[in-house]
């Protein structure tokens, strides 16, 4: 019998990479079912990240995974920027071809599992073979592709979930499809889908000539994505969705103000009754001083002697004398509405005090060229670094004494909650997951807060502070508060859970 030939093989990056054939489902009734959770975004850590988003991605699926009762698997993009020692412990699983208006793309599938969480990245060197995750002129398809290829793998990879949770605009379409395209498909009826804000500002706005051309949606749907004369991805996840949410509950509110909403509050506001706000944890193990190798030296809330040691440490690192005063810390972008310009207009007050302090961070050019030229001018007292740097970054966590972050808006906010792991007492502004988190220290809260956006409300805020330093053992006993305040997703899950049960409920 003559030997069938064999196609040739196309080489790939992945050809050591096995393909995964799936197991179908037990068919047992005595077996109760998992509530199946799908996130779909644009980022994740460790896999990619730029932002908080990568650090909810990375964290929330695996607060939920440790409950046995659900099925939580996320699908991100297949990014080069993905280091290799990621690429190697992912399996391949195949390809498909995706419709995208008159195209018919190409999509492989991948996949791996991380702390109980089944992870999918969907594959096409033409969209995301570039350095970066966003800003190039085509994002929209890019992510129009990324969002019909979530649609698509479902049947692939035998898995339909209970709720197709989408976050920020990147993703939007995948609700959108789900309820537009898709929606007659009979596996696909019973899905809900949950649509979570994290940024208000950046909504995914594009002409509405290329809703069919690009987006591949009928001009029948052009009223649910239309909004101020363009598409807006953003306006159409909120109407198509059975529930959206915001990362804090005080931002629920404010996005419903034109202050806040960026022109979306009319929308907000209209679907206001299926909106909820669960505040965002932290990685409890990842910031952990206990544990932590970038610290000088390793403490806990019961035992903080060591972070004397973080303190004079830093000082050394960063040319600033070694001295018993308060060093207060900034980690930040630098953009104006984190409150950068309060603290340009009371800096030099502050650092009139028998005071140091501590700048990290990237952002735009002037602020940049501000700080660096205070810096200057106080050396000695004042140490900016322009720089992004996770290892200095926690340095200062640990080293610092009060950590300033007084946004004049802050959807959730992480860097409070970290400086409070670290035991670095926060000062903020109440505004979004900042008013959520931190509670004034006078009504035996964790920190110290001011509403208005006024500097020298700040200040006052600051001079509190500083005076309550001065008091060994308050200060002590404030430093436990902050640093045992629970920001783990865990707490945040449980709240999550109650969610999906609304979403799912809804008829």
């Amino acid at each position: 019998m003559a030997e069938t030939k064999r196609a040739k093989k196309t080489v790939t990056l992945f050809d050591d990479l096995e393909p995964v054939v799936n197991k179908p489902e037990s068919k047992d009734p005595a077996i109760t079912p998992k509530r199946k959770i799908l996130f779909v975004a644009s980022e994740a850590r460790p896999f990619i990240a730029t932002g908080g988003l990568a650090d909810v991605i990375g964290s929330l699926p695996q607060a939920l995974a440790k409950d046995p009762t659900y099925d939580v698997r996320v699908v991100l993009p297949m990014y080069s920027d993905i280091k290799p020692d990621f690429r190697r412990k992912m399996s391949f699983l195949g390809n498909i071809y995706v419709p995208l208006g008159w195209r018919n793309q190409y999509c492989g599938v991948f996949t791996c599992e991380r702390e109980g969480v089944t992870f999918y990245f969907v594959d096409n060197e033409y969209y995301f073979k570039r350095s970066g995750c966003y800003g190039y002129y085509d994002d929209g398809e890019r992510f129009a592709f990324f969002s019909r290829s979530v649609m698509e793998i479902l049947p692939f990879i035998g898995y339909y979930p209970d709720i197709l949770h989408c976050h920020d605009w990147q993703s939007a379409l995948a609700a959108i499809y789900l309820k537009t395209i898709y929606c007659k498909r009979p596996e696909y009826q019973f899905i809900r889908a949950l649509f979570t804000i994290h940024n208000i500002e950046y909504q995914g706005k594009y002409s509405l000539d290329i809703l069919e051309d690009l987006f591949g949606i009928s001009t029948n749907y052009q009223y649910l994505l239309e909004y101020d004369g363009c598409i807006n991805l953003m306006k159409g996840a909120i109407e198509c969705c059975e529930r959206f949410s915001t990362v804090s509950p005080t931002y629920a509110k404010e996005i419903q103000t034109a202050q806040y909403a960026h022109g979306l509050q009319d929308i907000i506001c209209k679907n206001a009754f299926k909106l909820t706000g669960i505040l965002n944890g932290i990685d409890v193990d990842m910031y952990n001083p206990a544990t932590d190798e970038a610290l000088f030296a390793k403490y806990d809330a019961e035992h903080l002697e060591n972070k004397k040691i973080c303190k004079t440490e830093l000082q050394k690192m960063l040319g600033l004398p070694v001295k018993n005063v308060p060093i207060i810390a900034m980690i930040s972008r630098l953009v104006s509405h984190k409150g950068l310009e309060l603290v340009k207009s009371v800096a030099e007050d502050i650092l009139h005090e028998d005071v140091q302090f501590v700048l990290l961070g990237t952002g735009d050019k002037a602020y940049e060229e501000y700080f660096r030229d205070l810096g200057v001018r106080y050396e000695g007292k004042a140490s900016v670094n322009i720089a992004f740097n996770g290892d200095l970054s926690k340095k200062i966590y640990s080293g610092s004494d009060i950590f300033l972050m007084p946004s004049v808006s802050e959807p959730c906010g992480l860097s409070q909650m970290i400086a409070s792991r670290y035991a670095t007492v926060p000062v903020v502004r109440e505004t979004g997951g900042l008013y959520d988190s931190i509670k004034p220290y006078g009504d035996n809260g964790n920190g110290f807060t001011f509403a208005s956006c006024n500097a020298y409300d700040m200040l006052y805020v600051i001079h509190e502070a500083l005076d309550t330093y001065k008091k060994s053992e308050e200060w002590k006993a404030l430093m436990k508060k902050a640093a045992t305040t629970d920001f783990s997703w865990l707490r945040s899950a449980e709240d999550y859970k109650k969610l999906y049960e609304e979403t799912y409920r809804t008829l």
